[in-house]
């Protein structure tokens, strides 16, 4: 596989490299070398595409913020708050990732963008005129419907306007999306609830987000796919064989035969099902068995996720690019070290009696907890060509999120209910504990990843 080489406008390919080599990843920029400096341009569209982030993100926690509410009267268990805050959002959020990221390959990914935004916009209004738990539900795997096409398109868009070198911090800037999307569903979501209705909040998000499609549809331009990656030459060499995009299932197997990429994709999965399950449950936790009211938690629990979420999202973005510079071991034990420092605090957590001792204890592994996402967005654009970045998003995105998104809610929320019988008032607490020993299997999967970025490091580099 031919190494890349960076200059002032990215790294460059062999014209020459094979339908095999072409098919496979391509190697990260070398230490030291020469970064572009994107436009304003560039800043701005990563400004646009973080804010319809932050309602992507808004829109699937806001049923988990206003879960009191919503149980009060629709009379919803925490089971099923569970399954439709999980499962069934993220079958449909997951599987359709996969056909519309590879449609998007291969279309105009801002105008997929412009349409999923619509889409789970009217689906988010729809989940505020629901009468019953039937209807909810099926609001909100439409939902899920429309964001299968809201995060993987903005990853790639975004590696084609910053090249190697600064993707890093571009896509963890892009990364706040979560942080901010989730304080300010706390605190708009809460205030909106305690003032009027939970319905208000959902219709009000709704009309923001068809607003914002249509912004987006008429504001951002279409980059070049791998303009960055691959330099222009206005005098191709005759012998150069062209660089055609890569069918569905080759992108699949290339994906699921990388053991990096496959590892990485697992690591983050099982991460995920710890903070799934925390951030679908924690306000109604909160609130149910810490005893916050929606005014207060519509102020300090909304700060402490938009700061803790915000740093941790930064830092490692930035880390990782200072660091992955020396090794690429970085990507594996970034996350792994800040997994290692959030368990026992996130014990503390689930442990204290008050919730302004539990704020407290809560506040690093808030950011801790977002160590992974950063490293592994950017070494999946980074390894993969640009014609499958869409794709290999939606990959990264389908496995961590079936076993995150799909599986953690469900089983908190099922513990919830098998403990309710024998622990009626901390049903939720018990069901917390539960999730820590999760903590020490996505750390080793993390170090087993570290393992074999290391293996493959070493095989490379012999002649």
């Amino acid at each position: 596989m031919p190494a890349t080489a960076a200059c002032g406008r990215g790294p460059s390919v062999s014209a020459s490299a094979t339908s095999t080599e072409v098919a496979g990843s391509l190697k990260t920029t070398s230490p030291g070398a020469p970064v572009a400096r994107p436009g304003g341009r560039a800043w701005a569209v990563l400004a646009i595409l973080c804010f319809v982030y932050v309602l992507n993100f808004l829109d699937r926690q806001l049923l988990s913020i206003l879960a009191k509410p919503i149980q009060d009267e629709l009379g919803v268990t925490d089971g099923q708050l569970g399954l439709i805050t999980g499962l069934y959002f993220a079958l449909f959020y997951c599987i359709l990732a996969i056909p519309i990221g590879w449609l998007a390959d291969r279309t105009n990914r801002v105008r997929i963008l412009s349409i999923a935004i619509a889409l789970w916009s009217a689906a988010t209004a729809a989940c505020g005129l629901s009468t019953n738990y039937a209807q909810l539900a099926t609001s909100r795997m439409a939902v899920g419907v429309g964001e299968a096409g809201g995060v993987p398109p903005s990853y790639a868009i975004i590696s084609d306007y910053f090249p190697p070198g600064l993707r890093g911090r571009a896509l963890s800037l892009f990364n706040f999306g979560p942080a901010i999307g989730q304080a300010l569903g706390v605190a708009f979501g809460a205030s909106i609830a305690a003032a009027y209705s939970w319905r208000d909040a959902f219709l009000w998000v709704g009309v923001i987000g068809v607003v914002t499609a249509l912004g987006v549809w008429l504001f951002v331009r279409e980059p070049k796919k791998g303009g960055l990656d691959v330099p222009l030459q206005s005098h191709p060499p005759a012998d150069a064989a062209p660089i055609s995009g890569s069918g569905f299932w080759p992108t699949c197997r290339m994906f699921f035969s990388n053991p990096i990429l496959r590892g990485m994709a697992f690591a983050c999965g099982a991460t995920q099902f710890v903070t799934y399950a925390f951030l679908n449950f924690a306000t109604l936790f909160l609130m149910r068995e810490k005893g916050m009211r929606l005014e207060e938690v519509a102020v300090w629990y909304a700060l402490l996720v938009g700061f803790g979420v915000s740093a941790g999202m930064f830092a490692s973005g930035w880390l990782i690019d200072r660091f992955v510079r020396r090794s690429k071991t970085a990507y594996a034990y970034l996350p792994a070290i800040g997994l290692a420092i959030a368990a026992p605090l996130f014990a503390g957590f689930v442990w204290a009696p008050s919730w302004p001792l539990a704020l407290v204890f809560l506040a690093l592994p808030m950011g801790l907890n977002y160590f992974y996402l950063s490293p592994a967005v950017t070494l999946v654009q980074q390894e993969v060509r640009p014609d499958q970045r869409v794709l290999s998003g939606a990959l990264l995105l389908l496995v961590m999120n079936l076993i995150g998104l799909g599986l953690g809610p469900t089983y908190l929320g099922a513990a919830s209910d098998f403990f309710s019988a024998r622990h009626p008032d901390n049903s939720l607490q018990m069901a917390f504990y539960t999730l820590i020993p999760f903590y020490g299997v996505a750390i080793a999967m993390f170090l087993g990843l570290a393992v074999k970025i290391r293996r493959q490091a070493v095989k490379e580099a012999t002649p």
